[in-house]
């Protein structure tokens, strides 16, 4: 009898741990999603749904002028001094990847990840590179699903 019931606590015990170990690369898959959203927008200038991939109120640290935007409207005032850099520096054909992510931490409704891209353009015709450049956000679990709530990129 002892047996039996030690044997079916274990059993219960590594079905558990594997049932976690799931829903976890499931939830992981949910966050990376969402970080593409977000990329899959700068790439194709379609900036409202790299916006609709963020939280409100958001915090963002970038590599150009103002270098920092807060609060409930950061990710569209981002995405509008965006588009003004790279159209005043003759960017084009903005192509940004993902690599295989550092970080994808998740606790409970708050996702921290640590991803390096590799970000190809054209400036003003020029085929152009930068690579291992760090995409760093935290994520929040909100209703409608992940969404950005901060972000920084450091270029390489």
């Amino acid at each position: 009898m002892r047996c039996r019931l030690f044997r079916f606590v274990l059993a219960a015990f590594v079905f558990a741990a594997l049932s976690a170990r799931v829903a976890s690369a499931s939830e992981q898959g949910l966050v990376l999603a969402t970080a593409r959203q977000f990329l899959n927008g700068v790439n194709t200038g379609n900036l409202a749904s790299s916006v609709r991939a963020c939280a409100s109120p958001a915090w963002i640290i970038d590599d150009f002028p103002p270098h920092e935007w807060q609060g409930p409207t950061a990710c569209a005032d981002w995405a509008r001094a965006f588009q003004q850099v790279i159209k005043q520096a003759g960017i084009s054909d903005n192509n940004i990847t993902l690599g295989k992510p550092w970080h994808v931490d998740i606790t409970g409704d708050r996702a921290y990840v640590v991803v390096p891209t590799r970000y190809t353009y054209k400036q003003h015709g020029k085929p152009m590179l930068e690579d291992g450049s760090i995409f760093t956000m935290v994520m929040r679990k909100l209703p409608e699903g992940w969404r950005i709530s901060s972000w920084a990129w450091a270029a390489h």
